[in-house]
């Protein structure tokens, strides 16, 4: 299947609510994607299915805070040399590429790195949303080793980390990425094509790229957007989404720390009744009301414009925006013991017991 302009437009507004609030604004990747279709070059996307046990993918991404990315706009060259200094230690080439996290700019820029290399790009990830380190991967919970690691940033520099853990590898290249400017490409988790079948969240890109189409359809037919990503949500691999609540922004406390976007977010129901509160590390972690837990990570926590049902990043949250809010349950390969232990409540120094949103706890 190759993308065109209308299937790339759907997919970065799919990408933003994938992103959970974090992942960097699609909105720049898009951008550089389209200047390369009109430039006549073509992006091409693979079913997991139809991928060869033989082939060699190297996912690619950006790192860093996505408020950094407002001000600091990558030239686009950056994933490039990053993956080819990647394919030189490794001593061999890609045979595709694939998105790290579908959420945000990471679903878009391996869509950039599939126009200016031709490689072609599966329709799988290893996130199924957007996390904030680089061992939260289903990629690590099943087996594939996160390094090398290649970064470079948009001066030339490039650096390659080598590390036995994911975790390590996190902590090491989040450095870098420091130093860099507080973002940096990235490519690393080279599988070969069995591996990518077996480890991967599937069909995400055209996940993200039927969300923006339902919204789009549902607004041309004046119907209820968010009402119709309700019902869609339910019938894919994700199988649940509900809406929170609806309200209005009257505090948002954010800085920059350690490389990521941290903050809470309070919203107040326009019924006066208690505030929703959501943490956030990049993404929304977990939505809050009062002692309760509402929804938390894994599952997905999206704050939606209220009258247009665009998915709203954390570094474009304001005072007094209007909003609903949006919970989607992953699919089970993230709801597995193992998946849990790297990206489960725990791993973000969150007290709360992870429930399935619309499943009981045992399921």
């Amino acid at each position: 299947m190759k993308l065109d302009s209308q299937d790339l437009a759907d997919l970065a507004v799919g990408a933003a609510f994938l992103g959970t609030g974090g992942g960097g604004d699609p909105y720049i990747g898009r951008v550089m994607v389209q200047r390369c279709l009109d430039e006549g070059l073509a992006v091409e996307l693979v079913d997991p299915d139809a991928l060869a046990d033989d082939a060699f993918v190297i996912p690619t991404a950006m790192m860093g805070a996505p408020t950094v990315l407002v001000e600091k706009v990558p030239s686009g060259e950056e994933a490039i040399h990053s993956l080819k200094r990647l394919e030189r230690r490794l001593g061999r080439r890609a045979t595709h590429t694939m998105p790290i996290e579908i959420g945000g700019i990471n679903s878009t820029i391996p869509l950039l790195v599939g126009a200016q290399t031709g490689l072609p790009l599966v329709d799988a990830d290893g996130m199924g949303r957007a996390f904030p380190q680089l061992e939260m991967e289903t990629f690590n919970v099943y087996g594939v080793k996160a390094a090398p690691i290649a970064m470079a940033d948009e001066k030339g520099n490039v650096a390659l980390v080598e590390t036995e853990t994911a975790a390590k590898g996190e902590f090491l290249a989040r450095g870098i990425c420091i130093r860099m400017g507080g973002q940096a490409s990235l490519v690393n988790y080279p599988m070969d094509g069995a591996t990518a079948k077996r480890v991967s969240v599937p069909a995400t890109m055209t996940l993200a790229q039927d969300i923006g189409r339902v919204v789009r359809e549902a607004r041309a037919a004046k119907a209820e957007p968010l009402a119709a990503l309700v019902a869609f949500l339910g019938t894919t691999h994700y199988g649940h989404a509900e809406k929170i609540g609806a309200g209005k922004v009257v505090d948002i406390a954010r800085k920059v720390e350690n490389g990521w976007s941290v903050g809470i977010v309070t919203i107040a129901p326009f019924d006066g009744a208690e505030p929703w509160r959501i943490r956030i590390q990049n993404e929304n972690l977990v939505v809050e009301r009062g002692t309760e837990v509402v929804a938390v990570v894994p599952d997905l926590i999206c704050v939606l414009d209220g009258d247009t049902a665009e998915a709203i990043p954390t570094e474009r949250l304001r005072y007094g925006q209007r909003v609903d809010i949006l919970g989607i349950r992953v699919p089970p390969i993230m709801r597995s013991p193992e998946a849990l232990e790297v990206f489960g409540p725990k791993a973000f120094g969150l007290a709360a017991q992870y429930s399935p949103l619309g499943l009981n706890p045992a399921a």
